[in-house]
């Protein structure tokens, strides 16, 4: 397929190779390694004793949540239907899709489906029959799934926002924050098998890889 318009090129000896993809921003130097701690995540994602590890994983679910909608506000003027018209991250991935009420998958744009994803997660943290707050109510039995279905939206949303809003995310200086953040997380989902498999894991598994070979992850 030509790309450039008019008829394809059939000229012998004429190099047809495509342009190369550019390098996304988060994953050139030095914004890949910008952060705000130096060293592991480790020693403060780890349960801590006496400490019931249902209520750890809610506190640190209300922190990345509250977190992550803090730093998705800073973009979300760009964050338009006619900027983002899928929920999308590089090319060679397919964008995201929200599945309705009737199980039927739906490709919106990217700002209502962030939208979707932070008002069904905050009604969810909000729900005392989930997220309990009062003494002697108990966590669901399958409150762990839940937890992992709201960290596979919010790697979704990161992911959204590394690959079409990292330039704002520059521009404001945010960048060692927001990968501090990743790393802080990702960290933390690993330590509870939280992650997503592997497929939803690809487009930022070269970050993910990097921060665990300078030893951001562990």
């Amino acid at each position: 397929m030509n790309w450039l318009g008019g008829k394809k090129n059939t000229q012998r000896g004429r190099n047809t190779r495509s342009t190369p993809i550019s390098r996304p921003l988060f994953l050139s130097k030095p914004f890949i390694d910008a952060s705000l701690v130096e060293g592991s995540f480790k020693k403060i994602v780890v349960l801590p004793k006496y400490v019931d590890v249902d209520e750890w994983l809610a506190v640190n679910v209300f922190e990345f949540f509250n977190y992550l909608n803090m730093f998705y506000g800073t973009v979300t003027d760009f964050c338009t239907p006619v900027n983002c018209p899928t929920m999308s991250t590089g090319v060679g991935f397919e964008p995201y899709t929200w599945t309705d009420q009737n199980q039927k998958k739906n490709k919106l744009p990217a700002p209502t489906y962030i939208d979707y994803v932070m008002t069904w997660a905050q009604n969810l943290i909000n729900d005392e029959n989930v997220f309990p707050t009062k003494a002697g109510r108990e966590f669901p039995k399958d409150f762990q799934q839940t937890v992992r279905t709201i960290f596979k939206q919010c790697f979704r949303v990161f992911a959204h926002i590394y690959y079409q809003h990292y330039e704002q995310v520059l521009h404001l200086r945010e960048e060692k924050h927001f990968n501090s953040l990743f790393a802080h997380f990702v960290s933390f989902a690993k330590e509870f098998n939280l992650l997503p498999d592997k497929k939803e894991l690809a487009p930022l598994e070269e970050l993910i890889a990097h921060m665990e070979n300078n030893g951001r992850i562990s």
